[in-house]
């Protein structure tokens, strides 16, 4: 018998609107038409039967959505709801697109009718509660959001606007474009809700436009449902936007547009379209299809002689005269009739084949049990079609249950409007959900043509990338790839592009100026190659060797007047203290070991205790010989029996015991300074407990103090030969140092302050040196005139004379 099915089209020739807008929807007619010839001939599908089909208009307007699905179910002209007078009519399925099944399923399903919907996929008709006699030939379009941010991401397209329909589906798409953007580091300028009725869209029109004009983002992502007004929007539109770069999917075909302005805005668009394979023999049918092939289809003719310039001629209005000889479709601009199936017209050619293998299996039931009660026809087919699948001519899985309804796959077409008003789409990559992490977009960029006057990828971000180096700094109220670039911190790299946060580099490197590099760092020290180290050890043995000459010429004169002046062993013993003063300093240059570590302070804080005690001792004696008037008084017996020299070990075994207590508890050791020094890592001698070292330099520091005040009171006492002021000058030297060494040495670091510590060593030696033994040198040496007793002198002074001498 013959089998026949309602098809409901969108708008196939609307009076209102000019045929070109709707050519697109014409191919779905062809499509079901070639895929029921395809059936026909079939030997193995459906064998000696023809299958026929009903071809109805439906408008979207609420009040005639629903007229011809009356009209069809009562058989009548004008519909009669609960009512047919198609008592015959085999009609087994309906075919229509989602944004009509939604009030028309509602219809069919009092009936039982199988509603097969070609497209968008529609969660909402999934429902089978609500929806059970409704199959959706579309796969799942959960993965366009992830195709579409994977693309983002591919051009680092990081600012992007959005235009979306208001319809539900529309915003169920914003809200998962959002959350995975959002997730990807991709930010939103602007969003624009087009409306889908005529009045909400005259008064948002305008703003829309403007919005999307005067928008920083160059790329927008256009979505729309069927229904939704976006085309109708983007018509109305004057002004040219050749700039910007435009992202969307199939279901809105701007390239059908009348309009050559619009063809030339959208040039370089890209858009995600359902990958299917090519149906074999569907273009030579469309280049052999014209009207006389089908004289019964009025909307056939109608298109004809709308394209062709012909004259109707007719009571039917199916009669074409005047056509050109070598009319077809393929001769038509791809704008006005596109030879490539489109996604609606692959999910009609399915939508037969299902219905096709459908009623073959019932049929073949039907022979192995009982006949089919045809009044019945429509609810025995459902078991057949919720678990269907088969593999269609072009070789592709069609599943109609929907809970094993896989992910759509994309392919990703370019829009070309060249030449010029000639629109066509390329294929320039694909976008699959079901290979590997990072290999599920591949692109052919060579072949992608970007919009008019843009010659490489087009970049848009709200903010330029931040360069190895720098950090992101975010903008006060701005979202987050919105930011301002800040050179990363001393000793901190950011290695790549748009980092949130700097990284600092390990201890043992440090980072180039560029801030993108760690480096390793330099081990370094105060070294005797070092010009700062060379000129300290050459000073401090120059001046090593200048007190051994001092000491020689005292040795050398010492029978002289003013050598045996204010004990002439003392002076001895403070000129070779000072020869280990200089020569401790060479301990603190060089390679740090264990030895010199310790040696360091230890070394210098007794050599340093045994020359100023040296100098208490001296001024002592100064003081405690011009004191003894009379003989046979305490202090004559002090001075005679050499009580001031025992000074010396006294002050330098306490000193002793504090370095003993230092190395015992917590001893100098080896470290590494790696902060002072850019690109450097100082070896340097760590003291271990600072404390220790404090209190070692305050002893030294105390005996200094009562050396320069004994001496300062004795810097008036007459004599010839009294060293007093000297000894006074040489104590406020050497303290001046030590005070000035105290904040200089806790404001450096490294190698400075090793230095500042061996520089401190060398003036204050050179002080002592300087000021009580140059004096005497030189009249020595140069004035020896002076170094001689003339006259007689009072008895007083005689005899304090004897008593220096013989303290000698």
């Amino acid at each position: 018998f013959s089998l026949s099915w309602l098809v409901m089209v969108v708008d196939l020739i609307d009076d209102n609107l000019d045929w070109r807008f709707q050519s697109k929807n014409y191919q779905y007619a062809l499509a079901l038409v070639f895929a029921i010839e395809e059936i026909n001939k079939n030997p193995h599908l459906l064998p000696n039967m023809t299958l026929g089909f009903g071809l109805y208009n439906v408008m979207h307007s609420p009040m005639t959505v629903m007229e011809n699905p009356f009209i069809w179910l009562a058989g009548l002209e004008k519909h009669v709801p609960n009512y047919t007078c198609r008592k015959q009519s085999k009609s087994v399925a309906v075919i229509s697109e989602s944004s009509t099944a939604v009030q028309m399923g509602t219809l069919l399903e009092l009936y039982k009718i199988p509603q097969l919907t070609l497209g968008p996929f529609e969660p909402l008709l999934s429902d089978s509660g609500q929806f059970p006699s409704l199959y959706q030939m579309t796969p799942k379009d959960t993965s366009l959001t992830h195709g579409m941010v994977s693309l983002m991401l591919h051009f680092s397209w990081t600012w992007v606007g959005l235009a979306i329909s208001d319809l539900p589906k529309g915003i169920q798409f914003m809200s998962d474009l959002k959350a995975e953007m959002q997730k990807n580091g991709i930010c939103v300028d602007f969003v624009e809700l087009i409306p889908a009725t005529l009045e909400s869209l005259s008064s948002l029109q305008n703003s829309a436009h403007i919005q999307i004009i005067k928008s920083s983002a160059n790329v927008e992502i256009l979505f729309c449902v069927t229904e939704s007004l976006i085309g109708a929007s983007f018509q109305s539109w004057e002004q040219l936007m050749t700039w910007k770069v435009w992202v969307t999917t199939s279901q809105w075909d701007f390239a059908s547009s009348e309009k050559p302005f619009l063809l030339y805005s959208f040039h370089g668009t890209l858009i995600f379209s359902n990958h299917h394979s090519e149906i074999s023999g569907f273009k030579n049918f469309l280049q052999t299809a014209n009207p006389s092939k089908y004289p019964e289809d009025s909307y056939f003719s109608k298109l004809w002689s709308l394209a062709f310039n012909c004259s109707v001629t007719g009571a039917s209005c199916k009669t074409l005269q005047n056509c050109p000889l070598n009319a077809s479709l393929e001769s038509l601009p791809p704008h006005y009739f596109d030879m490539s199936m489109s996604d609606g017209s692959y999910n009609i050619y399915n939508a037969v084949y299902a219905v096709a293998h459908s009623v073959h299996e019932m049929l073949l039931q039907e022979l192995e049990m009982q006949p089919v009660n045809k009044c019945d026809a429509f609810f025995q087919l459902h078991p057949f079609l919720k678990n269907l699948q088969f593999t269609n001519p072009a070789g592709d899985l069609v599943n109609l249950n929907h809970k094993r309804n896989l992910e759509a796959e994309y392919d990703i077409l370019n829009f070309w409007n060249f030449p010029y008003g000639y629109g066509r789409k390329v294929k320039v990559g694909w976008f699959s959900p079901y290979v590997s992490h990072g290999q599920q977009l591949s692109l052919s960029e060579n072949l992608i043509e970007w919009a008019t006057g843009i010659t490489e990828t087009p970049r848009s971000v709200c903010s330029v990338s931040c360069s190895p180096g720098f950090r992101k700094t975010p903008l006060e109220g701005k979202p987050a790839c919105c930011f301002d670039c800040t050179l990363c911190p001393e000793n901190e790299i950011s290695n790549q592009t748009d980092m949130d946060q700097c990284v600092n580099c390990p201890d043992l490197q440090y980072a180039n100026t560029e801030r993108d590099q760690c480096f390793h760092k330099k081990v370094t020290f105060l070294s005797f190659e070092d010009p700062l180290g060379m000129t300290l050890v050459c000073t401090a043995l120059c001046f090593s060797v200048l007190t051994v000459v001092f000491l020689g010429v005292f040795v050398k004169h010492r029978d002289t007047p003013i050598v045996k002046a204010n004990n002439r062993c003392l002076s001895y013993i403070l000129l070779i203290a000072l020869i280990f003063c200089f020569l401790c300093s060479l301990l603190f240059i060089g390679h740090p070991n264990t030895t010199t570590c310790v040696l360091q302070q230890t070394t210098f804080g007794v050599v340093f205790t045994l020359a100023v005690s040296t100098v208490l001792a001296k001024t002592i004696t100064v003081l405690l010989a011009f004191k003894v008037t009379v003989p046979g008084r305490r202090m004559r017996q002090w001075l005679l029996s050499g009580v001031p020299n025992s000074i010396i070990p006294i002050c330098s075994l306490i000193q002793l015991a504090l370095c003993g207590i230092w190395l015992g508890t917590s001893p100098p050791f080896i470290d590494t300074d790696a902060h002072s020094e850019h690109g450097h890592i100082i070896l340097v001698c760590n003291k271990g407990s600072v404390t220790a070292f404090y209190c070692v330099l305050g002893y030294l520091g105390s005996l200094a103090l009562a050396s320069f005040t004994v001496a300062f009171l004795a810097r008036n006492l007459p004599d010839k030969f009294n060293e007093a002021k000297f000894l006074t000058f040489s104590m406020l030297v050497f303290c001046s140092v030590w005070v000035t060494f105290l904040p200089v040495y806790q404001s450096t670091k490294g190698k400075v302050m090793v230095a500042v510590e061996v520089f401190s060593i060398l003036c204050s030696s050179a002080g002592l040196l300087g000021c009580i033994f140059v004096p005497k040198c030189y009249i020595i040496l140069f004035r020896p005139e002076k170094n001689a007793l003339k006259g007689l002198r009072d008895r007083i002074v005689s005899k304090e004379t004897d008593v220096l001498k013989c303290s000698s």
